[in-house]
């Protein structure tokens, strides 16, 4: 799976000379900050967490680990390691991104500043405060089966979505069963009509058009005209992504060495940052013999 992940990355055109692709458990950083950010985390505020509550709700509180209560602190730790200004979210993980943005200004407040200094270390701010980067297109895509929904690989229905390495023939199945609606005419932004408008957005991403060249090329079909067209388009955008991603998993030796390089260079980033946060929390450093 971890392998998968980062074939479809790279795949997707993450350039490994300029990105760092790794997994997070090959640097252990990620699992040591995230413990000391719980530390210092209200739990209040992740109780707050909307994904959380929806999903404790549907499984119930004997089914839900504590994990998945604490992820929103092991999402801030993954952002925070590498003191990184822009992070691109998706509409729905903006909640996330502003608790790791109270977390940042938390741990400053209360560790950064003279009292780092007087511990030795170099004052001021532990971590930079991110900003979120959301594309004005597609920051939220919708479910194949329902238009308010988001569309999500752990929504049981594997109908819901668009996986990337669907077949041809399981993409075109999935847009001829789709949820529309019975209006006449495609159209943007009708609140009586989400399907509409989620399909007619997946369209606009593919296809590279912009939203009044669709609206206008689309207002008189109906739904039987306009199925093949977005079934055809999203095809052919996966096309070349599934074809190098066929090639990156032929090469396993490429992928580990991708792996094993992108941990190596995250791996300096992370560790400087969280040394310093040990050590403005009063850690005693660790003299290697």
């Amino acid at each position: 799976m971890t392998r998968d992940a980062a074939a479809i990355y790279i795949a997707c055109g993450i350039d490994t000379s300029k990105a760092s692709v790794f997994a997070q458990s090959h640097v252990s950083a990620h699992a040591e900050l995230t413990w000391l950010l719980n530390c210092v985390t209200p739990i209040g505020w992740l109780n707050k967490m909307i994904q959380f509550k929806e999903k404790s709700r549907k499984a119930g509180d004997e089914n839900v680990g504590t994990g998945l209560l604490t992820y929103p602190v092991l999402m801030a730790s993954d952002i925070l390691l590498y003191q990184c200004d822009l992070v691109p979210v998706g509409d729905d993980q903006k909640q996330h991104l502003e608790l790791t943005r109270e977390l940042a200004e938390r741990v400053n407040f209360l560790f950064g500043g003279r009292k780092w200094k007087k511990l030795g270390g170099n004052g001021g701010k532990l971590f930079k405060i991110p900003e979120a980067l959301i594309s004005p297109e597609g920051a939220r895509v919708m479910s194949l089966t329902d238009g308010l929904s988001k569309m999500s690989k752990s929504t049981p229905s594997d109908q819901s979505r668009i996986n990337l390495l669907d077949t041809k023939d399981i993409i075109a199945n999935k847009f001829k069963r789709c949820k529309t609606d019975s209006f006449a005419g495609l159209e943007f932004g009708n609140p009586d009509r989400p399907e509409c408008n989620n399909l007619l957005s997946i369209y606009q991403l593919v296809t590279g058009k912009t939203k009044q060249e669709v609206a206008q090329e689309c207002k008189d079909m109906n739904w039987g005209q306009f199925k093949p067209l977005i079934a055809d388009a999203v095809i052919a955008h996966l096309e070349p992504i599934q074809a190098r991603y066929k090639e990156i998993t032929a090469d396993s030796t490429y992928l580990d060495s991708v792996l094993a390089e992108g941990a190596l260079k995250a791996a300096t980033i992370a560790d400087t940052t969280l040394r310093n946060v040990y050590e403005a929390m009063g850690f005693l450093p660790c003299k290697r013999l």
